[in-house]
């Protein structure tokens, strides 16, 4: 029953689509082009409620149970509302942010979904108390973020959160989790049915409707597959989103160095310094894909391996990417530490 379910996400995903690029065009949720944008023509935004209306048909077919599906519906639909009403009138930063935290709320407040404590490696654990609350949300809405903020260009955010979405159910299944890993392969095939419009050449985006939604959906699978369990475990969801969080990361560091607000824009991600660095549309998109699966790679070694294996490949996964961030320039040409560092010791050498 679930692979027909599963099939009938898909083709629901791919027939829904034209159909919603018909309905972004009537109520003008469109994409204008501008110096910030890679695109040079208006686009139909409002794809993500493609992915979402298929993703309810399977969750309808299937009805997957878990004691936070309820609180989980509820806030995918406000997620959806606020993309939405973004795709057609483009809300405020504000706006945006007050409708990710009442979904998080719902999950984590009325759900009850809350990272409670951790296991230390060499024994005790840490009780976060009332502290798991406001953690959690800041997982829920941090991750939510970084999903919208890397959908810069065609098939970007889709590709690298059904990339995630892989890693999720896959290490779902190993450690026997029937809902996380239903839920993820609904929602991957369902985003994979878009993806067939939105790959380059893209004939539709999904929206702050999508990015948004893929993003929550994303947080929400990773905080159920991995609470409540060791700090090393905890890593895992982090490593799964590898591309997303660290290119949010390192671009709040850099408007930190350049003293902007953490809200403006900018065209320093990831995918702006690899076309820069003169890679096409469409090879960039392919160099993150391959980035994101190696991420994937890596979460499903990392939870195999030993405390003090988990250590050292952290460590060395850390000095990787900071080597690669200072290759391409993700802070900033200036501001190369460890590239520094390394040249000083070989001309001392």
């Amino acid at each position: 029953m679930i692979y027909v379910t599963l099939l009938i996400c898909f083709i629901a995903s791919i027939l829904l689509t034209p159909l919603v690029k018909k309905l972004a065009f009537r109520i003008g949720a469109t994409d204008r082009p501008n110096k910030r944008k890679v695109h040079q023509k208006i686009m139909p935004r409002l794809g993500g409620l493609a992915i979402f209306l298929s993703f309810l048909i399977g969750v309808i077919i299937l009805q997957p149970y878990n004691i936070y599906s309820m609180a989980i519906m509820a806030g995918a639909a406000v997620i959806i509302l606020t993309g939405v009403l973004d795709d057609m009138v483009e809300l405020s930063a504000k706006m945006k942010l007050a409708g990710q935290l009442v979904a998080a709320l719902l999950v984590v407040v009325w759900g009850g979904a809350q990272v409670e404590f951790i296991n230390l490696p060499f024994g005790g654990k840490i009780e976060f108390g009332i502290m798991s609350i406001p953690l959690t949300i800041v997982w829920i809405v941090g991750v939510t973020n970084a999903i919208n903020l890397i959908d810069g260009l065609d098939g970007l955010a889709a590709g690298v959160s059904s990339i995630a979405l892989i890693t999720i159910a896959g290490m779902a299944i190993i450690m026997g989790n029937t809902y996380v890993a239903i839920i993820a392969a609904l929602l991957l095939v369902s985003t994979l049915g878009f993806l067939f419009y939105n790959f380059y050449p893209a004939k539709i985006f999904m929206g702050d409707t999508g990015a948004l939604f893929l993003g929550y959906m994303i947080s929400v699978l990773a905080l159920l597959g991995f609470k409540n369990i060791t700090v090393v475990s905890l890593i895992i969801p982090v490593i799964i989103l590898g591309v997303p969080i660290s290119d949010t990361f390192y671009a709040i560091i850099r408007r930190f160095l350049n003293k902007q607000p953490l809200s403006a824009p900018d065209k320093s991600h990831l995918h702006h310094c690899l076309l820069r660095m003169g890679y096409s549309h469409k090879q960039t998109v392919l160099i993150i894909y391959a980035i994101a699966a190696i991420f994937g790679m890596a979460a499903l070694i990392f939870s195999q391996s030993t405390v003090w294996g988990s250590i050292i490949f952290s460590v060395v996964m850390l000095l990787i990417i900071q080597l690669l961030v200072e290759n391409i320039g993700l802070i900033g040409a200036e501001h190369r530490p460890l590239m520094k560092f390394l040249k000083a010791r070989r001309n001392n050498s």
